[in-house]
């Protein structure tokens, strides 16, 4: 039988472990979520996850005190159809940020550019219909200029189309800076390599850290009201 002395050993240690546990809980349920969808270029083609620009932008949050989990649910590969189909599974979780970078391989393959576009706008619905306060963040792209066609054109405007429609932030161009420098991309002449990707997460951070920060302090203000 416990004496007194240990029973009150054991109750304390039970509060010490519960307090421990309704803390981690509490620090999950604040913290916030960024998705990041997109292909191989978000993916980190030929890189360690580690060192493509979604988990370099998780450093940044956390650098930046921001309480910020980033999921990278990118596919190399990925196009804009086969985004639609692989997103279900992703809207059982909250999203405060879904970061979009898709369409460059559906253009390679000379979809229409309607076509790309109605489906980007799809994947943005579908993300908003579970969850109406999201912050979407587009990712610009555009084709090589092997030919200044009416295709080419037209596509470099989908981004900011959909950003204006949908009241998004817009990364203008996620490889400025990067796209044509050998230095910074693979041999095949396509995907950053390591030193690029950090390119490709400072041309994000421009535009998500305000965001982030403005939902940080959003929830904040909310706690007093």
């Amino acid at each position: 039988m416990l004496d007194v002395f240990s029973m009150k050993r054991a109750i304390v240690a039970f509060l010490a472990i519960s307090s421990t546990v309704l803390a981690q809980v509490a620090s999950a349920a604040k913290m916030k979520t960024i998705l990041v969808f997109g292909d191989s270029l978000s993916d980190g083609f030929m890189l360690q996850r580690s060192e493509a620009y979604p988990a370099l932008l998780g450093k940044k949050l956390q650098a930046a005190g921001l309480n910020f989990q980033v999921t990278n649910a990118s596919a190399a590969g990925g196009t804009t159809q086969g985004g639609l189909e692989r997103l279900p599974p992703h809207l059982k979780h909250r999203i405060d940020i879904f970061i979009l970078e898709l369409g460059i391989n559906d253009a390679f393959r000379g979809l229409p550019v309607d076509q790309i576009q109605n489906n980007l706008q799809q994947i943005i619905d579908k993300v908003k219909a579970p969850n109406p306060n999201v912050r979407v963040v587009i990712a610009g792209m555009q084709l090589p200029n092997y030919a200044a066609d009416d295709y080419v054109s037209a596509f470099g405007k989908i981004f900011g189309e959909l950003a204006a429609k949908n009241g998004a932030a817009l990364v203008p161009y996620l490889l400025e800076g990067v796209a044509g420098d050998p230095s910074l991309n693979l041999a095949d002449g396509i995907h950053p390599n390591a030193a690029g990707q950090k390119i490709l997460a400072e041309n994000v951070w421009r535009v998500l850290e305000p965001i982030a920060r403005d939902i940080e302090a959003s929830t904040e203000r909310s706690k007093y009201q």
